[in-house]
């Protein structure tokens, strides 16, 4: 077997191609190909053992080239050595592995960083997730555990703690990922929420929301993180001192006089008052209409003393119309009934059952409004904690009203009348009487009142 090099006719830039001569008669194999190489003619009819040619041969360009043709030739007998029977595209594709090696590793890495950029561009991290997860609980194409659409106030909730994650990152010029996500994180997060003074229990709602988003995540097969799971990464949440409105404060907000305002102040009322005796959240009771109230009639029996004969009894039958809404809460999906009392008959009835609609956003500024002009002005001492730090302070009545106020009245008056905790759950759709309790907000002489009422023992 054999390799031999020879040149072929001179180019127009006076140098000629190289070509090889692969031979074997045992393998029975005769090839000749151009290597894709070429030279001086001069150069290559040197005496090769001339001084001349040994100094070209260890020039750059001579080591180059005759490098390249011992690498093919070893390469090209290596085979053969083997018994391979050599076709001509094999030499072909030996010669040109050698020849463009240098071209074709360049090629490889290039095509090797463009597979790791596409990688790392197709990658799930925690932000194109957390994006991911605003947008498919916003267009529903991402549903809560209960297999329903989130509610339009919880997306916007789960926004805006989100958002202070966002937020963090830019501040600390740094892009969080899964596996960024552990106990250094929480104490740089809730520092960095407290720095900003942030009451106790948003920041809890940051922490929270974040763990949902790491734990979505992980289920989904996108990171194996646990750190977020220690008892310690929490999200911590107090009850916060929150008012509801006595009877005496909704005959006031009643009898307030609103010349001084337009119509939209008065229908803010109205709403309110339907949230109040409905004890329903905003989303629920600033959208009720026509299609929404039913009534019921029942038949009661009643059995009145004979004035004409001593010791018997008339039987009479009394129908009672009963007026009712039904309503599918937004935020959890429960369907609640719940009875129309005077107060609220009222309201519907001077509306047509048909209640205009106004933003939560303008329906609080007109509250206010109406609670300062209604005379809500006692003080109020207030504990929160902000940045970590309880914090008392006072203000006026009226500047702790807000729409959710309407629900704490409604569930705290139903508790006041001496309604069981389970008949208001029916009513204000709570899961739990643990819920329940913490929306009634009635202060403790108003508590020994009803239980002193309640019950003989305290005779």
């Amino acid at each position: 077997m054999a390799c031999v090099y020879s040149i072929g006719p001179v180019k127009k830039d006076g140098k000629a191609p190289i070509f090889i001569r692969v031979q074997s008669k045992k393998l029975k194999v005769n090839i000749q190909r151009k290597v894709g190489l070429s030279v001086l003619p001069s150069i290559w009819k040197m005496d090769r053992d001339s001084y001349a040619f040994k100094k070209y041969k260890t020039s750059e360009e001579g080591r180059k080239l005759f490098g390249l043709l011992d690498d093919i030739e070893f390469a090209i007998n290596s085979k053969l050595g083997e018994g391979v029977k050599l076709a001509s595209t094999d030499v072909q594709q030996i010669v040109e592995n050698i020849i463009y090696k240098d071209a074709i590793e360049e090629q490889k890495r290039l095509a090797a960083e463009e597979e790791e950029k596409t990688a790392a561009a197709n990658r799930m991290t925690l932000n194109k997730f957390i994006e991911a997860f605003r947008r498919q609980i916003q267009d529903g194409s991402r549903q809560t555990e209960q297999g329903k659409n989130y509610a339009p106030g919880t997306v916007k909730a789960i926004n805006a703690a989100l958002n202070q994650f966002v937020y963090f990152q830019q501040d600390t010029g740094r892009e969080y990922d899964f596996n960024d996500i552990d106990m250094q994180f929480y104490y740089d997060f809730t520092a960095y929420l407290k720095k900003k003074n942030y009451a106790i229990n948003t920041v809890g709602k940051c922490v929270k929301e974040l763990k949902a988003i790491m734990y979505c995540a992980e289920t989904e097969g996108y990171h194996t993180n646990g750190k977020y799971k220690d008892k310690k990464f929490k999200g911590t949440r107090v009850e916060v001192d929150s008012i509801y409105l006595t009877k005496e404060d909704l005959e006031k907000i009643m009898a307030a006089d609103l010349s001084q305002y337009g119509k939209g102040h008065e229908l803010a009322r109205d709403i309110f008052m339907v949230g109040v005796w409905t004890a329903q959240r905003v989303s629920d009771y600033n959208n009720i209409n026509r299609g929404d109230i039913n009534t019921l009639t029942k038949n009661i029996m009643h059995e009145d003393p004979d004035p004409d004969n001593p010791g018997e009894t008339i039987a009479w039958i009394e129908k009672k119309v009963i007026t009712y809404i039904n309503i599918r809460q937004k935020k959890t999906g429960a369907k609640v009934a719940v009875p129309c009392s005077s107060e609220l008959k009222n309201i519907l009835e001077k509306y047509d059952y048909q209640i205009p609609h106004i933003e939560d956003q303008v329906l609080n500024r007109y509250l206010k409004d109406i609670c300062k002009t209604a005379g809500l002005t006692e003080r109020v001492l207030i504990e929160t904690t902000k940045g970590g730090t309880p914090v008392k302070e006072e203000k006026e009545k009226w500047e702790l009203v807000h729409t959710h106020t309407a629900r704490r009245t409604g569930a705290t008056l139903m508790y006041l009348s001496g309604m069981e905790l389970f008949d208001i759950m029916k009513i204000t759709g709570h899961s739990s009487p643990m819920m329940l309790k913490k929306y009634i907000k009635a202060d403790q002489l108003e508590v020994v009142s009803k239980i002193t009422d309640k019950y003989r023992y305290f005779d």
